[in-house]
């Protein structure tokens, strides 16, 4: 599981050191992609391959279905840790996140998440004060 928030620097080579404790559970290889809400998701193997059989399983026909599918599919890469253990970027996912030099990398369950620090602080002061009335929601799945 993952969970935590780190304040990290990508380099001018796209690279961005990963939490030393989220390194152990995404394993040598895992899968970086564009997520929602402008950030980047990252996923041990073993969660891709679960998230890749349930997308399979949408039905082709319909198009809110393959739109995601292809928004999801179209961004990921097999991704590596370096010996300092950072990770390279690929430009399109860094452009699509809009990570330039400050950066946060949060925990969040089953991945990791990678935002620009401004999107996130955006983010999270405009969700901040709806994080009750979502919480009173979350209430139906038994939390």
């Amino acid at each position: 599981m993952f969970m935590g928030e780190y304040h990290h620097s990508i380099d001018i080579k796209g690279r961005i050191i990963v939490p030393s404790k989220f390194r152990e559970n995404l394993g040598e290889t895992f899968v970086i992609t564009r997520g929602l809400d402008q950030c980047l998701f990252g996923y041990p193997l073993s969660e891709w391959k679960e998230i890749e059989q349930k997308l399979k399983a949408l039905p082709l026909t319909k198009k809110d279905a393959r739109a995601f599918t292809r928004f999801f599919f179209s961004g990921a890469t097999e991704s590596e840790l370096d010996k300092q253990g950072r990770v390279n970027i690929p430009a399109p996912l860094m452009q699509y996140a809009k990570l330039e030099k400050e950066c946060v990398v949060l925990g969040v369950s089953n991945r990791i998440e990678i935002w620009s620090k401004q999107i996130w602080e955006d983010y999270f002061s405009q969700s901040e004060d709806s994080f009750a009335e979502i919480a009173e929601n979350m209430i139906g799945f038994d939390i």
